[in-house]
């Protein structure tokens, strides 16, 4: 079909860095709901050649939901759109199905016209109520009302940056035709570092960190990892539910770059057996008017007390947190000691073993690095209950003496969820509702799944996995 009657947006890169950096800096900047909302409201009404807005939110697992609305009508209808809850995997149930989604007008993006198709914001949501408070179960609404409490009480504000790795397979769809083949094909076999410019792995690595750039995530390195074929690209550190947000968009833009190419972005946790699986390390900073509460240059690691502390209560909780930032039988072979993996819960600045790492820090850059994560959990859940519990959660008496012992996180989903069940805290932090269906669709997956994981990876998994959604495959069990 011709194009020649189309006039919709279309921006260059430079100016659409420009444009999403200065609607961070008013995020960041707490910028008035009221005033940002007339701001955008405005915009979209005289910009005649955006044609749709897509909205996002994300349900209990983490999967990214989006709907496409035409642009007169949200600007018409923003305080009255509705979806069907009970199509959401852990929302609402049959009975009682009709939820509202809200819009975050903070959370505003201008897209690549060349990737995501000229004419098209992306916004995210925030689910609501038939009533219009918020909903239980949108963690991300419960990480930006935790968020805000600290910074009402004395401008606490919480940063969080987070490390995700992937995998580039050949052909669209891979995860979702791995029933049918059973394995992954790699599009680069070079390793850590080995990646010439041009080939696939460089070439897919460049365009998606061209996006991630024009969309304001403020790049700082990216490269080929150690595994055939992985990937990881690293931007700076933002307040914490904006860098939620940015994982799911991180994941998204690989995932439409790649399709771009006729190839497949994964972030299953471990995808092909032998080779070093994915991870997320998340990095945590609490910082109180503008000043880092970790640093102090005196102290261990050049961390204060305050950080200690919030280490401390991270290794308390350190089995029952396992569930949330290893929520799919598949990360549990991701914690196979063979392969690097973090899943000894303890604290070290060299020991990538560690549940917890001190990186090298300054000023600015003290934090510490939680690497145990995995890209499949829910950033909104994973980021909220870690900062809850290290700032609120229980401390074991002798605390300090759980860094250097010898524990280690479950190595199968059944352990994890018992030991998430037993944590009051946690169930507290999470709400009860919300935690029980929480596990109840973990172990829902699982239970289609070997329950022995042995040493190959198995077609349930991947088939089963809630980021790997194959509906017609689904409805056959």
């Amino acid at each position: 079909m011709s194009t020649e009657l189309r006039d919709f947006l279309e921006i260059p890169y430079a100016q659409l860095e420009e444009l999403n950096l200065e609607a961070k800096a008013q995020r960041v900047g707490r910028v008035a709901a009221d005033i940002v909302r007339e701001e955008r409201t405005k915009y979209l009404t005289d910009e005649k050649r955006i044609k749709a807005v897509t909205v996002c939110f994300t349900d209990l697992e983490g999967r990214l939901h989006m709907l496409d609305y035409d642009k007169k009508f949200l600007v018409k209808s923003a305080d009255n759109l509705t979806f069907d809850g009970s199509s959401v995997r852990g929302f609402s149930r049959q009975a009682e199905s009709d939820l509202r989604l809200g819009i975050d007008w903070h959370a505003f993006y201008w897209l690549p016209a060349d990737i995501f198709g000229p004419g098209k914001i992306l916004v995210f949501g925030q689910v609501l109520e038939r009533d219009g408070a918020p909903y239980s179960a949108d963690m991300r609404a419960r990480l930006k009302s935790f968020s805000q409490e600290l910074w009402d009480r004395d401008e606490t504000q919480c940063n969080a940056a987070n490390e995700i790795e992937g995998f580039i397979f050949k052909g669209r769809d891979a995860e979702r035709a791995y029933y049918e083949k059973g394995q992954f094909e790699f599009v680069s076999t070079g390793g850590y570092y080995h990646s010439l410019p041009g080939d696939a792995l460089r070439l897919f690595i460049d365009t998606a960190a061209e996006v991630q750039r024009a969309m304001g995530f403020a790049n700082e390195k990216d490269h080929p990892e150690v595994a055939p074929s992985q990937f990881e690209m690293n931007y700076g550190h933002t307040e914490a539910s904006i860098a939620a947000d940015q994982v799911q968009l991180y994941k998204l833009i690989c995932r439409q770059v790649a399709s771009r190419f006729d190839m497949t972005a994964c972030f299953l946790p471990k995808p092909v057996t032998g080779v070093n699986g994915n991870g997320m390390h998340t990095n945590l900073s609490v910082s109180r008017k503008g000043k880092n509460l970790f640093w102090d240059p005196k102290g261990e690691e050049n961390l204060g007390k305050f950080a200690w502390n919030f280490v401390d209560r991270i290794l308390t909780s350190g089995d029952q947190l396992c569930l949330v930032l290893n929520s799919s039988v598949n990360s549990y072979r991701r914690l196979d000691p063979h392969f690097e993996a973090p899943n000894q819960i303890k604290a070290s600045p060299i020991d990538r073993g560690a549940m917890v790492r001190i990186p090298i820090g300054n000023e600015n850059s003290a934090r510490v690095e939680v690497r145990s994560i995995a890209p499949d959990a829910n950033p909104y859940m994973a980021i909220y209950m870690l900062l809850k519990t290290g700032l609120e959660g229980p401390l074991a008496k002798g605390a300090a003496g759980l860094r250097n012992q010898k524990r280690y996180l479950s190595d199968n989903i059944y352990d994890a969820v018992e030991k998430f069940s037993a944590s009051k805290f946690l169930r507290g932090a999470l709400g009860d509702t919300n935690a029980d269906k929480f596990v109840e669709l973990k172990l829902a997956s699982a239970e289609r799944c070997p329950k022995a994981l042995g040493a190959r990876i198995k077609r349930a998994e991947i088939m089963f996995h809630h980021e790997v959604t194959n509906q017609y495959l689904w409805t056959q069990f």
